[in-house]
């Protein structure tokens, strides 16, 4: 009887603090970032593959299960890539990766620390290569993702972010396998977050 009543209370309890904390947030957070792209740029074939670093939006959409637990989905636009090989541009493609992840968020005197891990999929298309070299046109891989949400006024928040991403990608010329381009990027990402 006692474990029953402990029981109830713990669920009353846990189920008033999700109420209290989605009455004055809500379980919804939209973040829009700034990303830097820095490639790890691992190649097995003989072709010392890279691309460019660069800068891209992004925009990802959260929502908290619990005060603690939420989903992210993070989307942007395909993004250009100039290919090198030995350091010289021989073409380009476009990617598009969204990344969804399970994070766990900390509570810490107003920061909202966090981390994360999840999965990504990356689409290529408009691929522009020398004739008889292809890449695979798909990639699944894990992510793993660090952050911060720091309270700037009731319900906004500054955001800084770090992701690793695992992308890869098949080579081949002349329809034989060549080895694997591993991009396997680092995400950081600054920008503001809107919860509602």
């Amino acid at each position: 009887m006692k474990k029953s009543l402990l029981a109830a209370a713990l669920c009353v309890l846990v189920s008033a603090s999700a109420y209290a904390q989605s009455a004055t947030e809500g379980p919804w957070l939209v973040r829009a970032r700034a990303v830097h792209l820095d490639s790890a740029n691992g190649d097995t074939t003989p072709l010392a593959l890279s691309i460019n670093n660069k800068w891209l939006p992004e925009l990802d959409i959260s929502y908290f299960f619990t005060p603690q637990i939420a989903a992210e989905l993070v989307l942007t636009v395909p993004q250009k890539q100039t290919l090198s090989a030995g350091g010289t541009p021989i073409g380009s493609f476009k990617h598009l990766p969204p990344t969804l992840t399970v994070q766990y968020h900390f509570q810490a005197n107003g920061f909202k620390p966090y981390v994360g891990a999840g999965l990504n999929y990356t689409r290529i298309s408009a691929v522009n290569l020398p004739a008889g070299v292809s890449v695979d046109r798909n990639s699944f891989g894990p992510a793993l993702q660090a952050g911060v949400d720091i309270p700037l006024a009731k319900n906004l928040y500054f955001n800084l972010d770090v992701k690793k991403v695992y992308i890869r990608t098949d080579v081949a010329a002349g329809g034989s396998k060549l080895g694997t381009f591993k991009v396997d990027p680092v995400l950081f990402g600054i920008g503001l977050g809107w919860r509602f």
